[in-house]
């Protein structure tokens, strides 16, 4: 086995992708609220059973493409280098981040980024599913800190609460600035500040429960 997909899992993938781009661009011409799972089945050409077997809900049409990074930070620690902090290894991968204008980090002034993420804001049901994912970031973060840094499961869900919200925050503001007509070039220096300020006092918060390895 080379490991790659077979035609099976290839063709599920291809059906994936086809009715999530059929969904996006609907929902960026005429808005998440005004266009329905029928529309998006029709405009995919798959039933609307079809689609739910791929997407059990219409938030998951746009959400899925996050689905990554809800494990994302808790990824992060556990395969952090030996000798290394969790709070340091968080760090340094969201300044990558910033690095590569990944749009996980609001550093990202793609067009198709910027309307996505307008789309998301403005919907009611699209917020309330990214708290949902949120909460999900802290919990897979909290379990990764308790098995790996030895600290109290209180403990962990505690730093996990903050290294995540910490982490939201800071793309929330680079976000707005970019919807304000900032670039991400330009907004760049300014980002990697606040991340640093905003560490900082994570870490001064922190040192306790994550002493020096």
């Amino acid at each position: 086995m080379d490991g790659k997909p077979g035609l099976r899992e290839r063709k599920k993938q291809r059906t994936r992708a086809a009715i999530s781009d059929a969904a996006i661009a609907l929902f960026l011409e005429h808005g998440f609220d005004q266009v329905s799972v029928a529309r998006v089945a029709e405009a995919a050409e798959v039933s609307k059973r079809t689609l739910f077997a791929y997407f059990p809900t219409k938030e998951d049409l746009v959400v899925h493409r996050l689905a990554d990074h809800e494990t994302e930070l808790a990824r992060v620690v556990r395969a952090r280098p030996p000798r290394t902090d969790p709070l340091t290894a968080v760090r340094e991968h969201y300044l990558e981040g910033l690095r590569e204008r990944d749009p996980i980090t609001g550093l990202n002034d793609h067009p198709q980024v910027r309307r996505v993420h307008r789309m998301i804001v403005d919907a009611p049901s699209l917020v309330a599913r990214m708290e949902r994912f949120k909460t999900g970031a802290e919990r897979a973060l909290a379990q990764a800190l308790h098995e790996t840094a030895a600290i109290p499961e209180l403990t962990a869900r505690l730093a996990a609460a903050q290294i995540v919200v910490v982490r939201w925050t800071l793309a929330e503001d680079n976000a707005d600035r970019l919807a304000a007509g900032e670039s991400a070039d330009a907004r760049y220096a300014g980002a990697v500040a606040d991340a640093e300020h905003a560490f900082a006092l994570l870490e001064n918060g922190l040192r306790q429960p994550f002493p020096q390895q």
